[in-house]
């Protein structure tokens, strides 16, 4: 499995080895200046990436492993239009599973809801800039214009967006729902079972104003509002990781088709290295390898500190350095 979002690469890049000199230092603390060049960045910390073309082959840079017996949970949930609820430890590419299925059906961008515990159901929805509209009918009545068109001023959320009708599916993402309010699953459960969600503001309007244009995520094309409801024709591919932080409510959970990741065991390891970084990332990695396994049975630890380990040590990075793997392959409950 995959541990954060893959990015696009036309092909696996060669890391280059010096050998742990000390050429890779590039800050170096002695307040002197130099113009130093910078190395390649990581696959997957490249922000550039394009999607590629409907049937081309996936970059290998952007491969996601997983294994049959999930992926075929992956697939009772696209056939029941069920909401698919990921857990598993850190790293074992919750999110991931998301941008991986968005890909491979040709479904266009993921829309994501990041979940804290501020977030609320409306957020996820719709966003209504009152102040905004009020502001601009004062000044368009100083100026005896016409009043301003009410849905320029209520934009779509994730989930808003993620309803819009359409012949295809939007994917959602709504990650770490467990960091979320106790009450939001449930609040959740009417519109994951309606398809379907109001917008009061738009409900009050009179007859003559029955449809409205809204701000969707993509700012060429609006969403058609009729009678203020969103009503979607196919209903989304939606994607929610948990942590485990919390247990949700029983039903909550009938609602969803569940999929637990497991943490990946050496062979795949292997695998997502060689995925993210070519093959020959695989040669002379053995230590760091066992020493993240180690490490990972004595605490959390995700497989990107894996990729990250091995990326530095490709790359000439002396990871022998005093607390440079340390600082890398840090536990995440908290100890180093």
């Amino acid at each position: 499995m995959t541990t954060s979002e893959p990015l696009a690469g036309t092909s696996p890049r060669r890391l280059p080895s010096n050998g742990g000199g000390d050429d890779w230092r590039l800050f170096r603390g002695d307040g002197e200046r130099r113009a130093v060049p910078f190395p390649a960045a990581p696959p997957w910390r490249r922000f550039d990436r394009q999607e590629p073309p409907t049937g081309a082959k996936v970059p290998y840079s952007r491969l996601y492993l997983i294994g049959p017996d999930e992926a075929d949970v992956v697939n009772a949930a696209l056939h029941l239009r069920r909401p698919l609820l990921v857990t598993g430890q850190p790293g074992t590419g919750k999110s991931s599973l998301a941008h991986a299925v968005a890909h491979e059906l040709a479904l266009g961008r993921v829309l994501q809801w990041p979940v804290n515990s501020r977030s609320t159901l409306q957020d996820a929805l719709y966003q209504y800039d009152a102040v905004g509209r009020l502001r601009e009918a004062t000044l368009r009545r100083d100026a005896d214009g016409p009043e301003p068109d009410i849905g320029q001023y209520i934009r779509l959320g994730a989930l808003g967006n993620a309803l819009v009708p359409r012949e295809r599916p939007r994917v959602l993402l709504i990650d770490e729902l467990d960091k979320g309010d106790v009450d939001l699953p449930n609040d959740l459960l009417t519109v994951f079972e309606e398809g379907e969600f109001a917008i009061p503001e738009l409900t009050r309007l009179s007859e003559g104003r029955a449809e409205v244009h809204v701000e969707t995520d993509d700012p060429d094309a609006p969403a058609s509002v009729s009678r203020g409801r969103i009503r979607c024709s196919e209903f989304p591919i939606v994607i929610i990781t948990s942590n485990g932080e919390r247990d949700f409510p029983p039903a909550f959970l009938r609602r969803c088709v569940r999929l637990d990741l497991p943490e990946p065991n050496e062979r795949r390891l292997r695998e997502i290295v060689a995925a993210h970084l070519g093959p020959d990332a695989l040669d002379d990695v053995d230590d760091l390898l066992q020493d993240f396994l180690e490490r990972r049975a004595a605490g959390e630890l995700a497989t990107d500190q894996l990729l990250n380990a091995v990326f530095l040590r490709k790359g000439g990075v002396d990871l022998d350095a005093p607390s440079l793997l340390r600082a890398v392959l840090h536990q995440l409950g908290g100890a180093v």
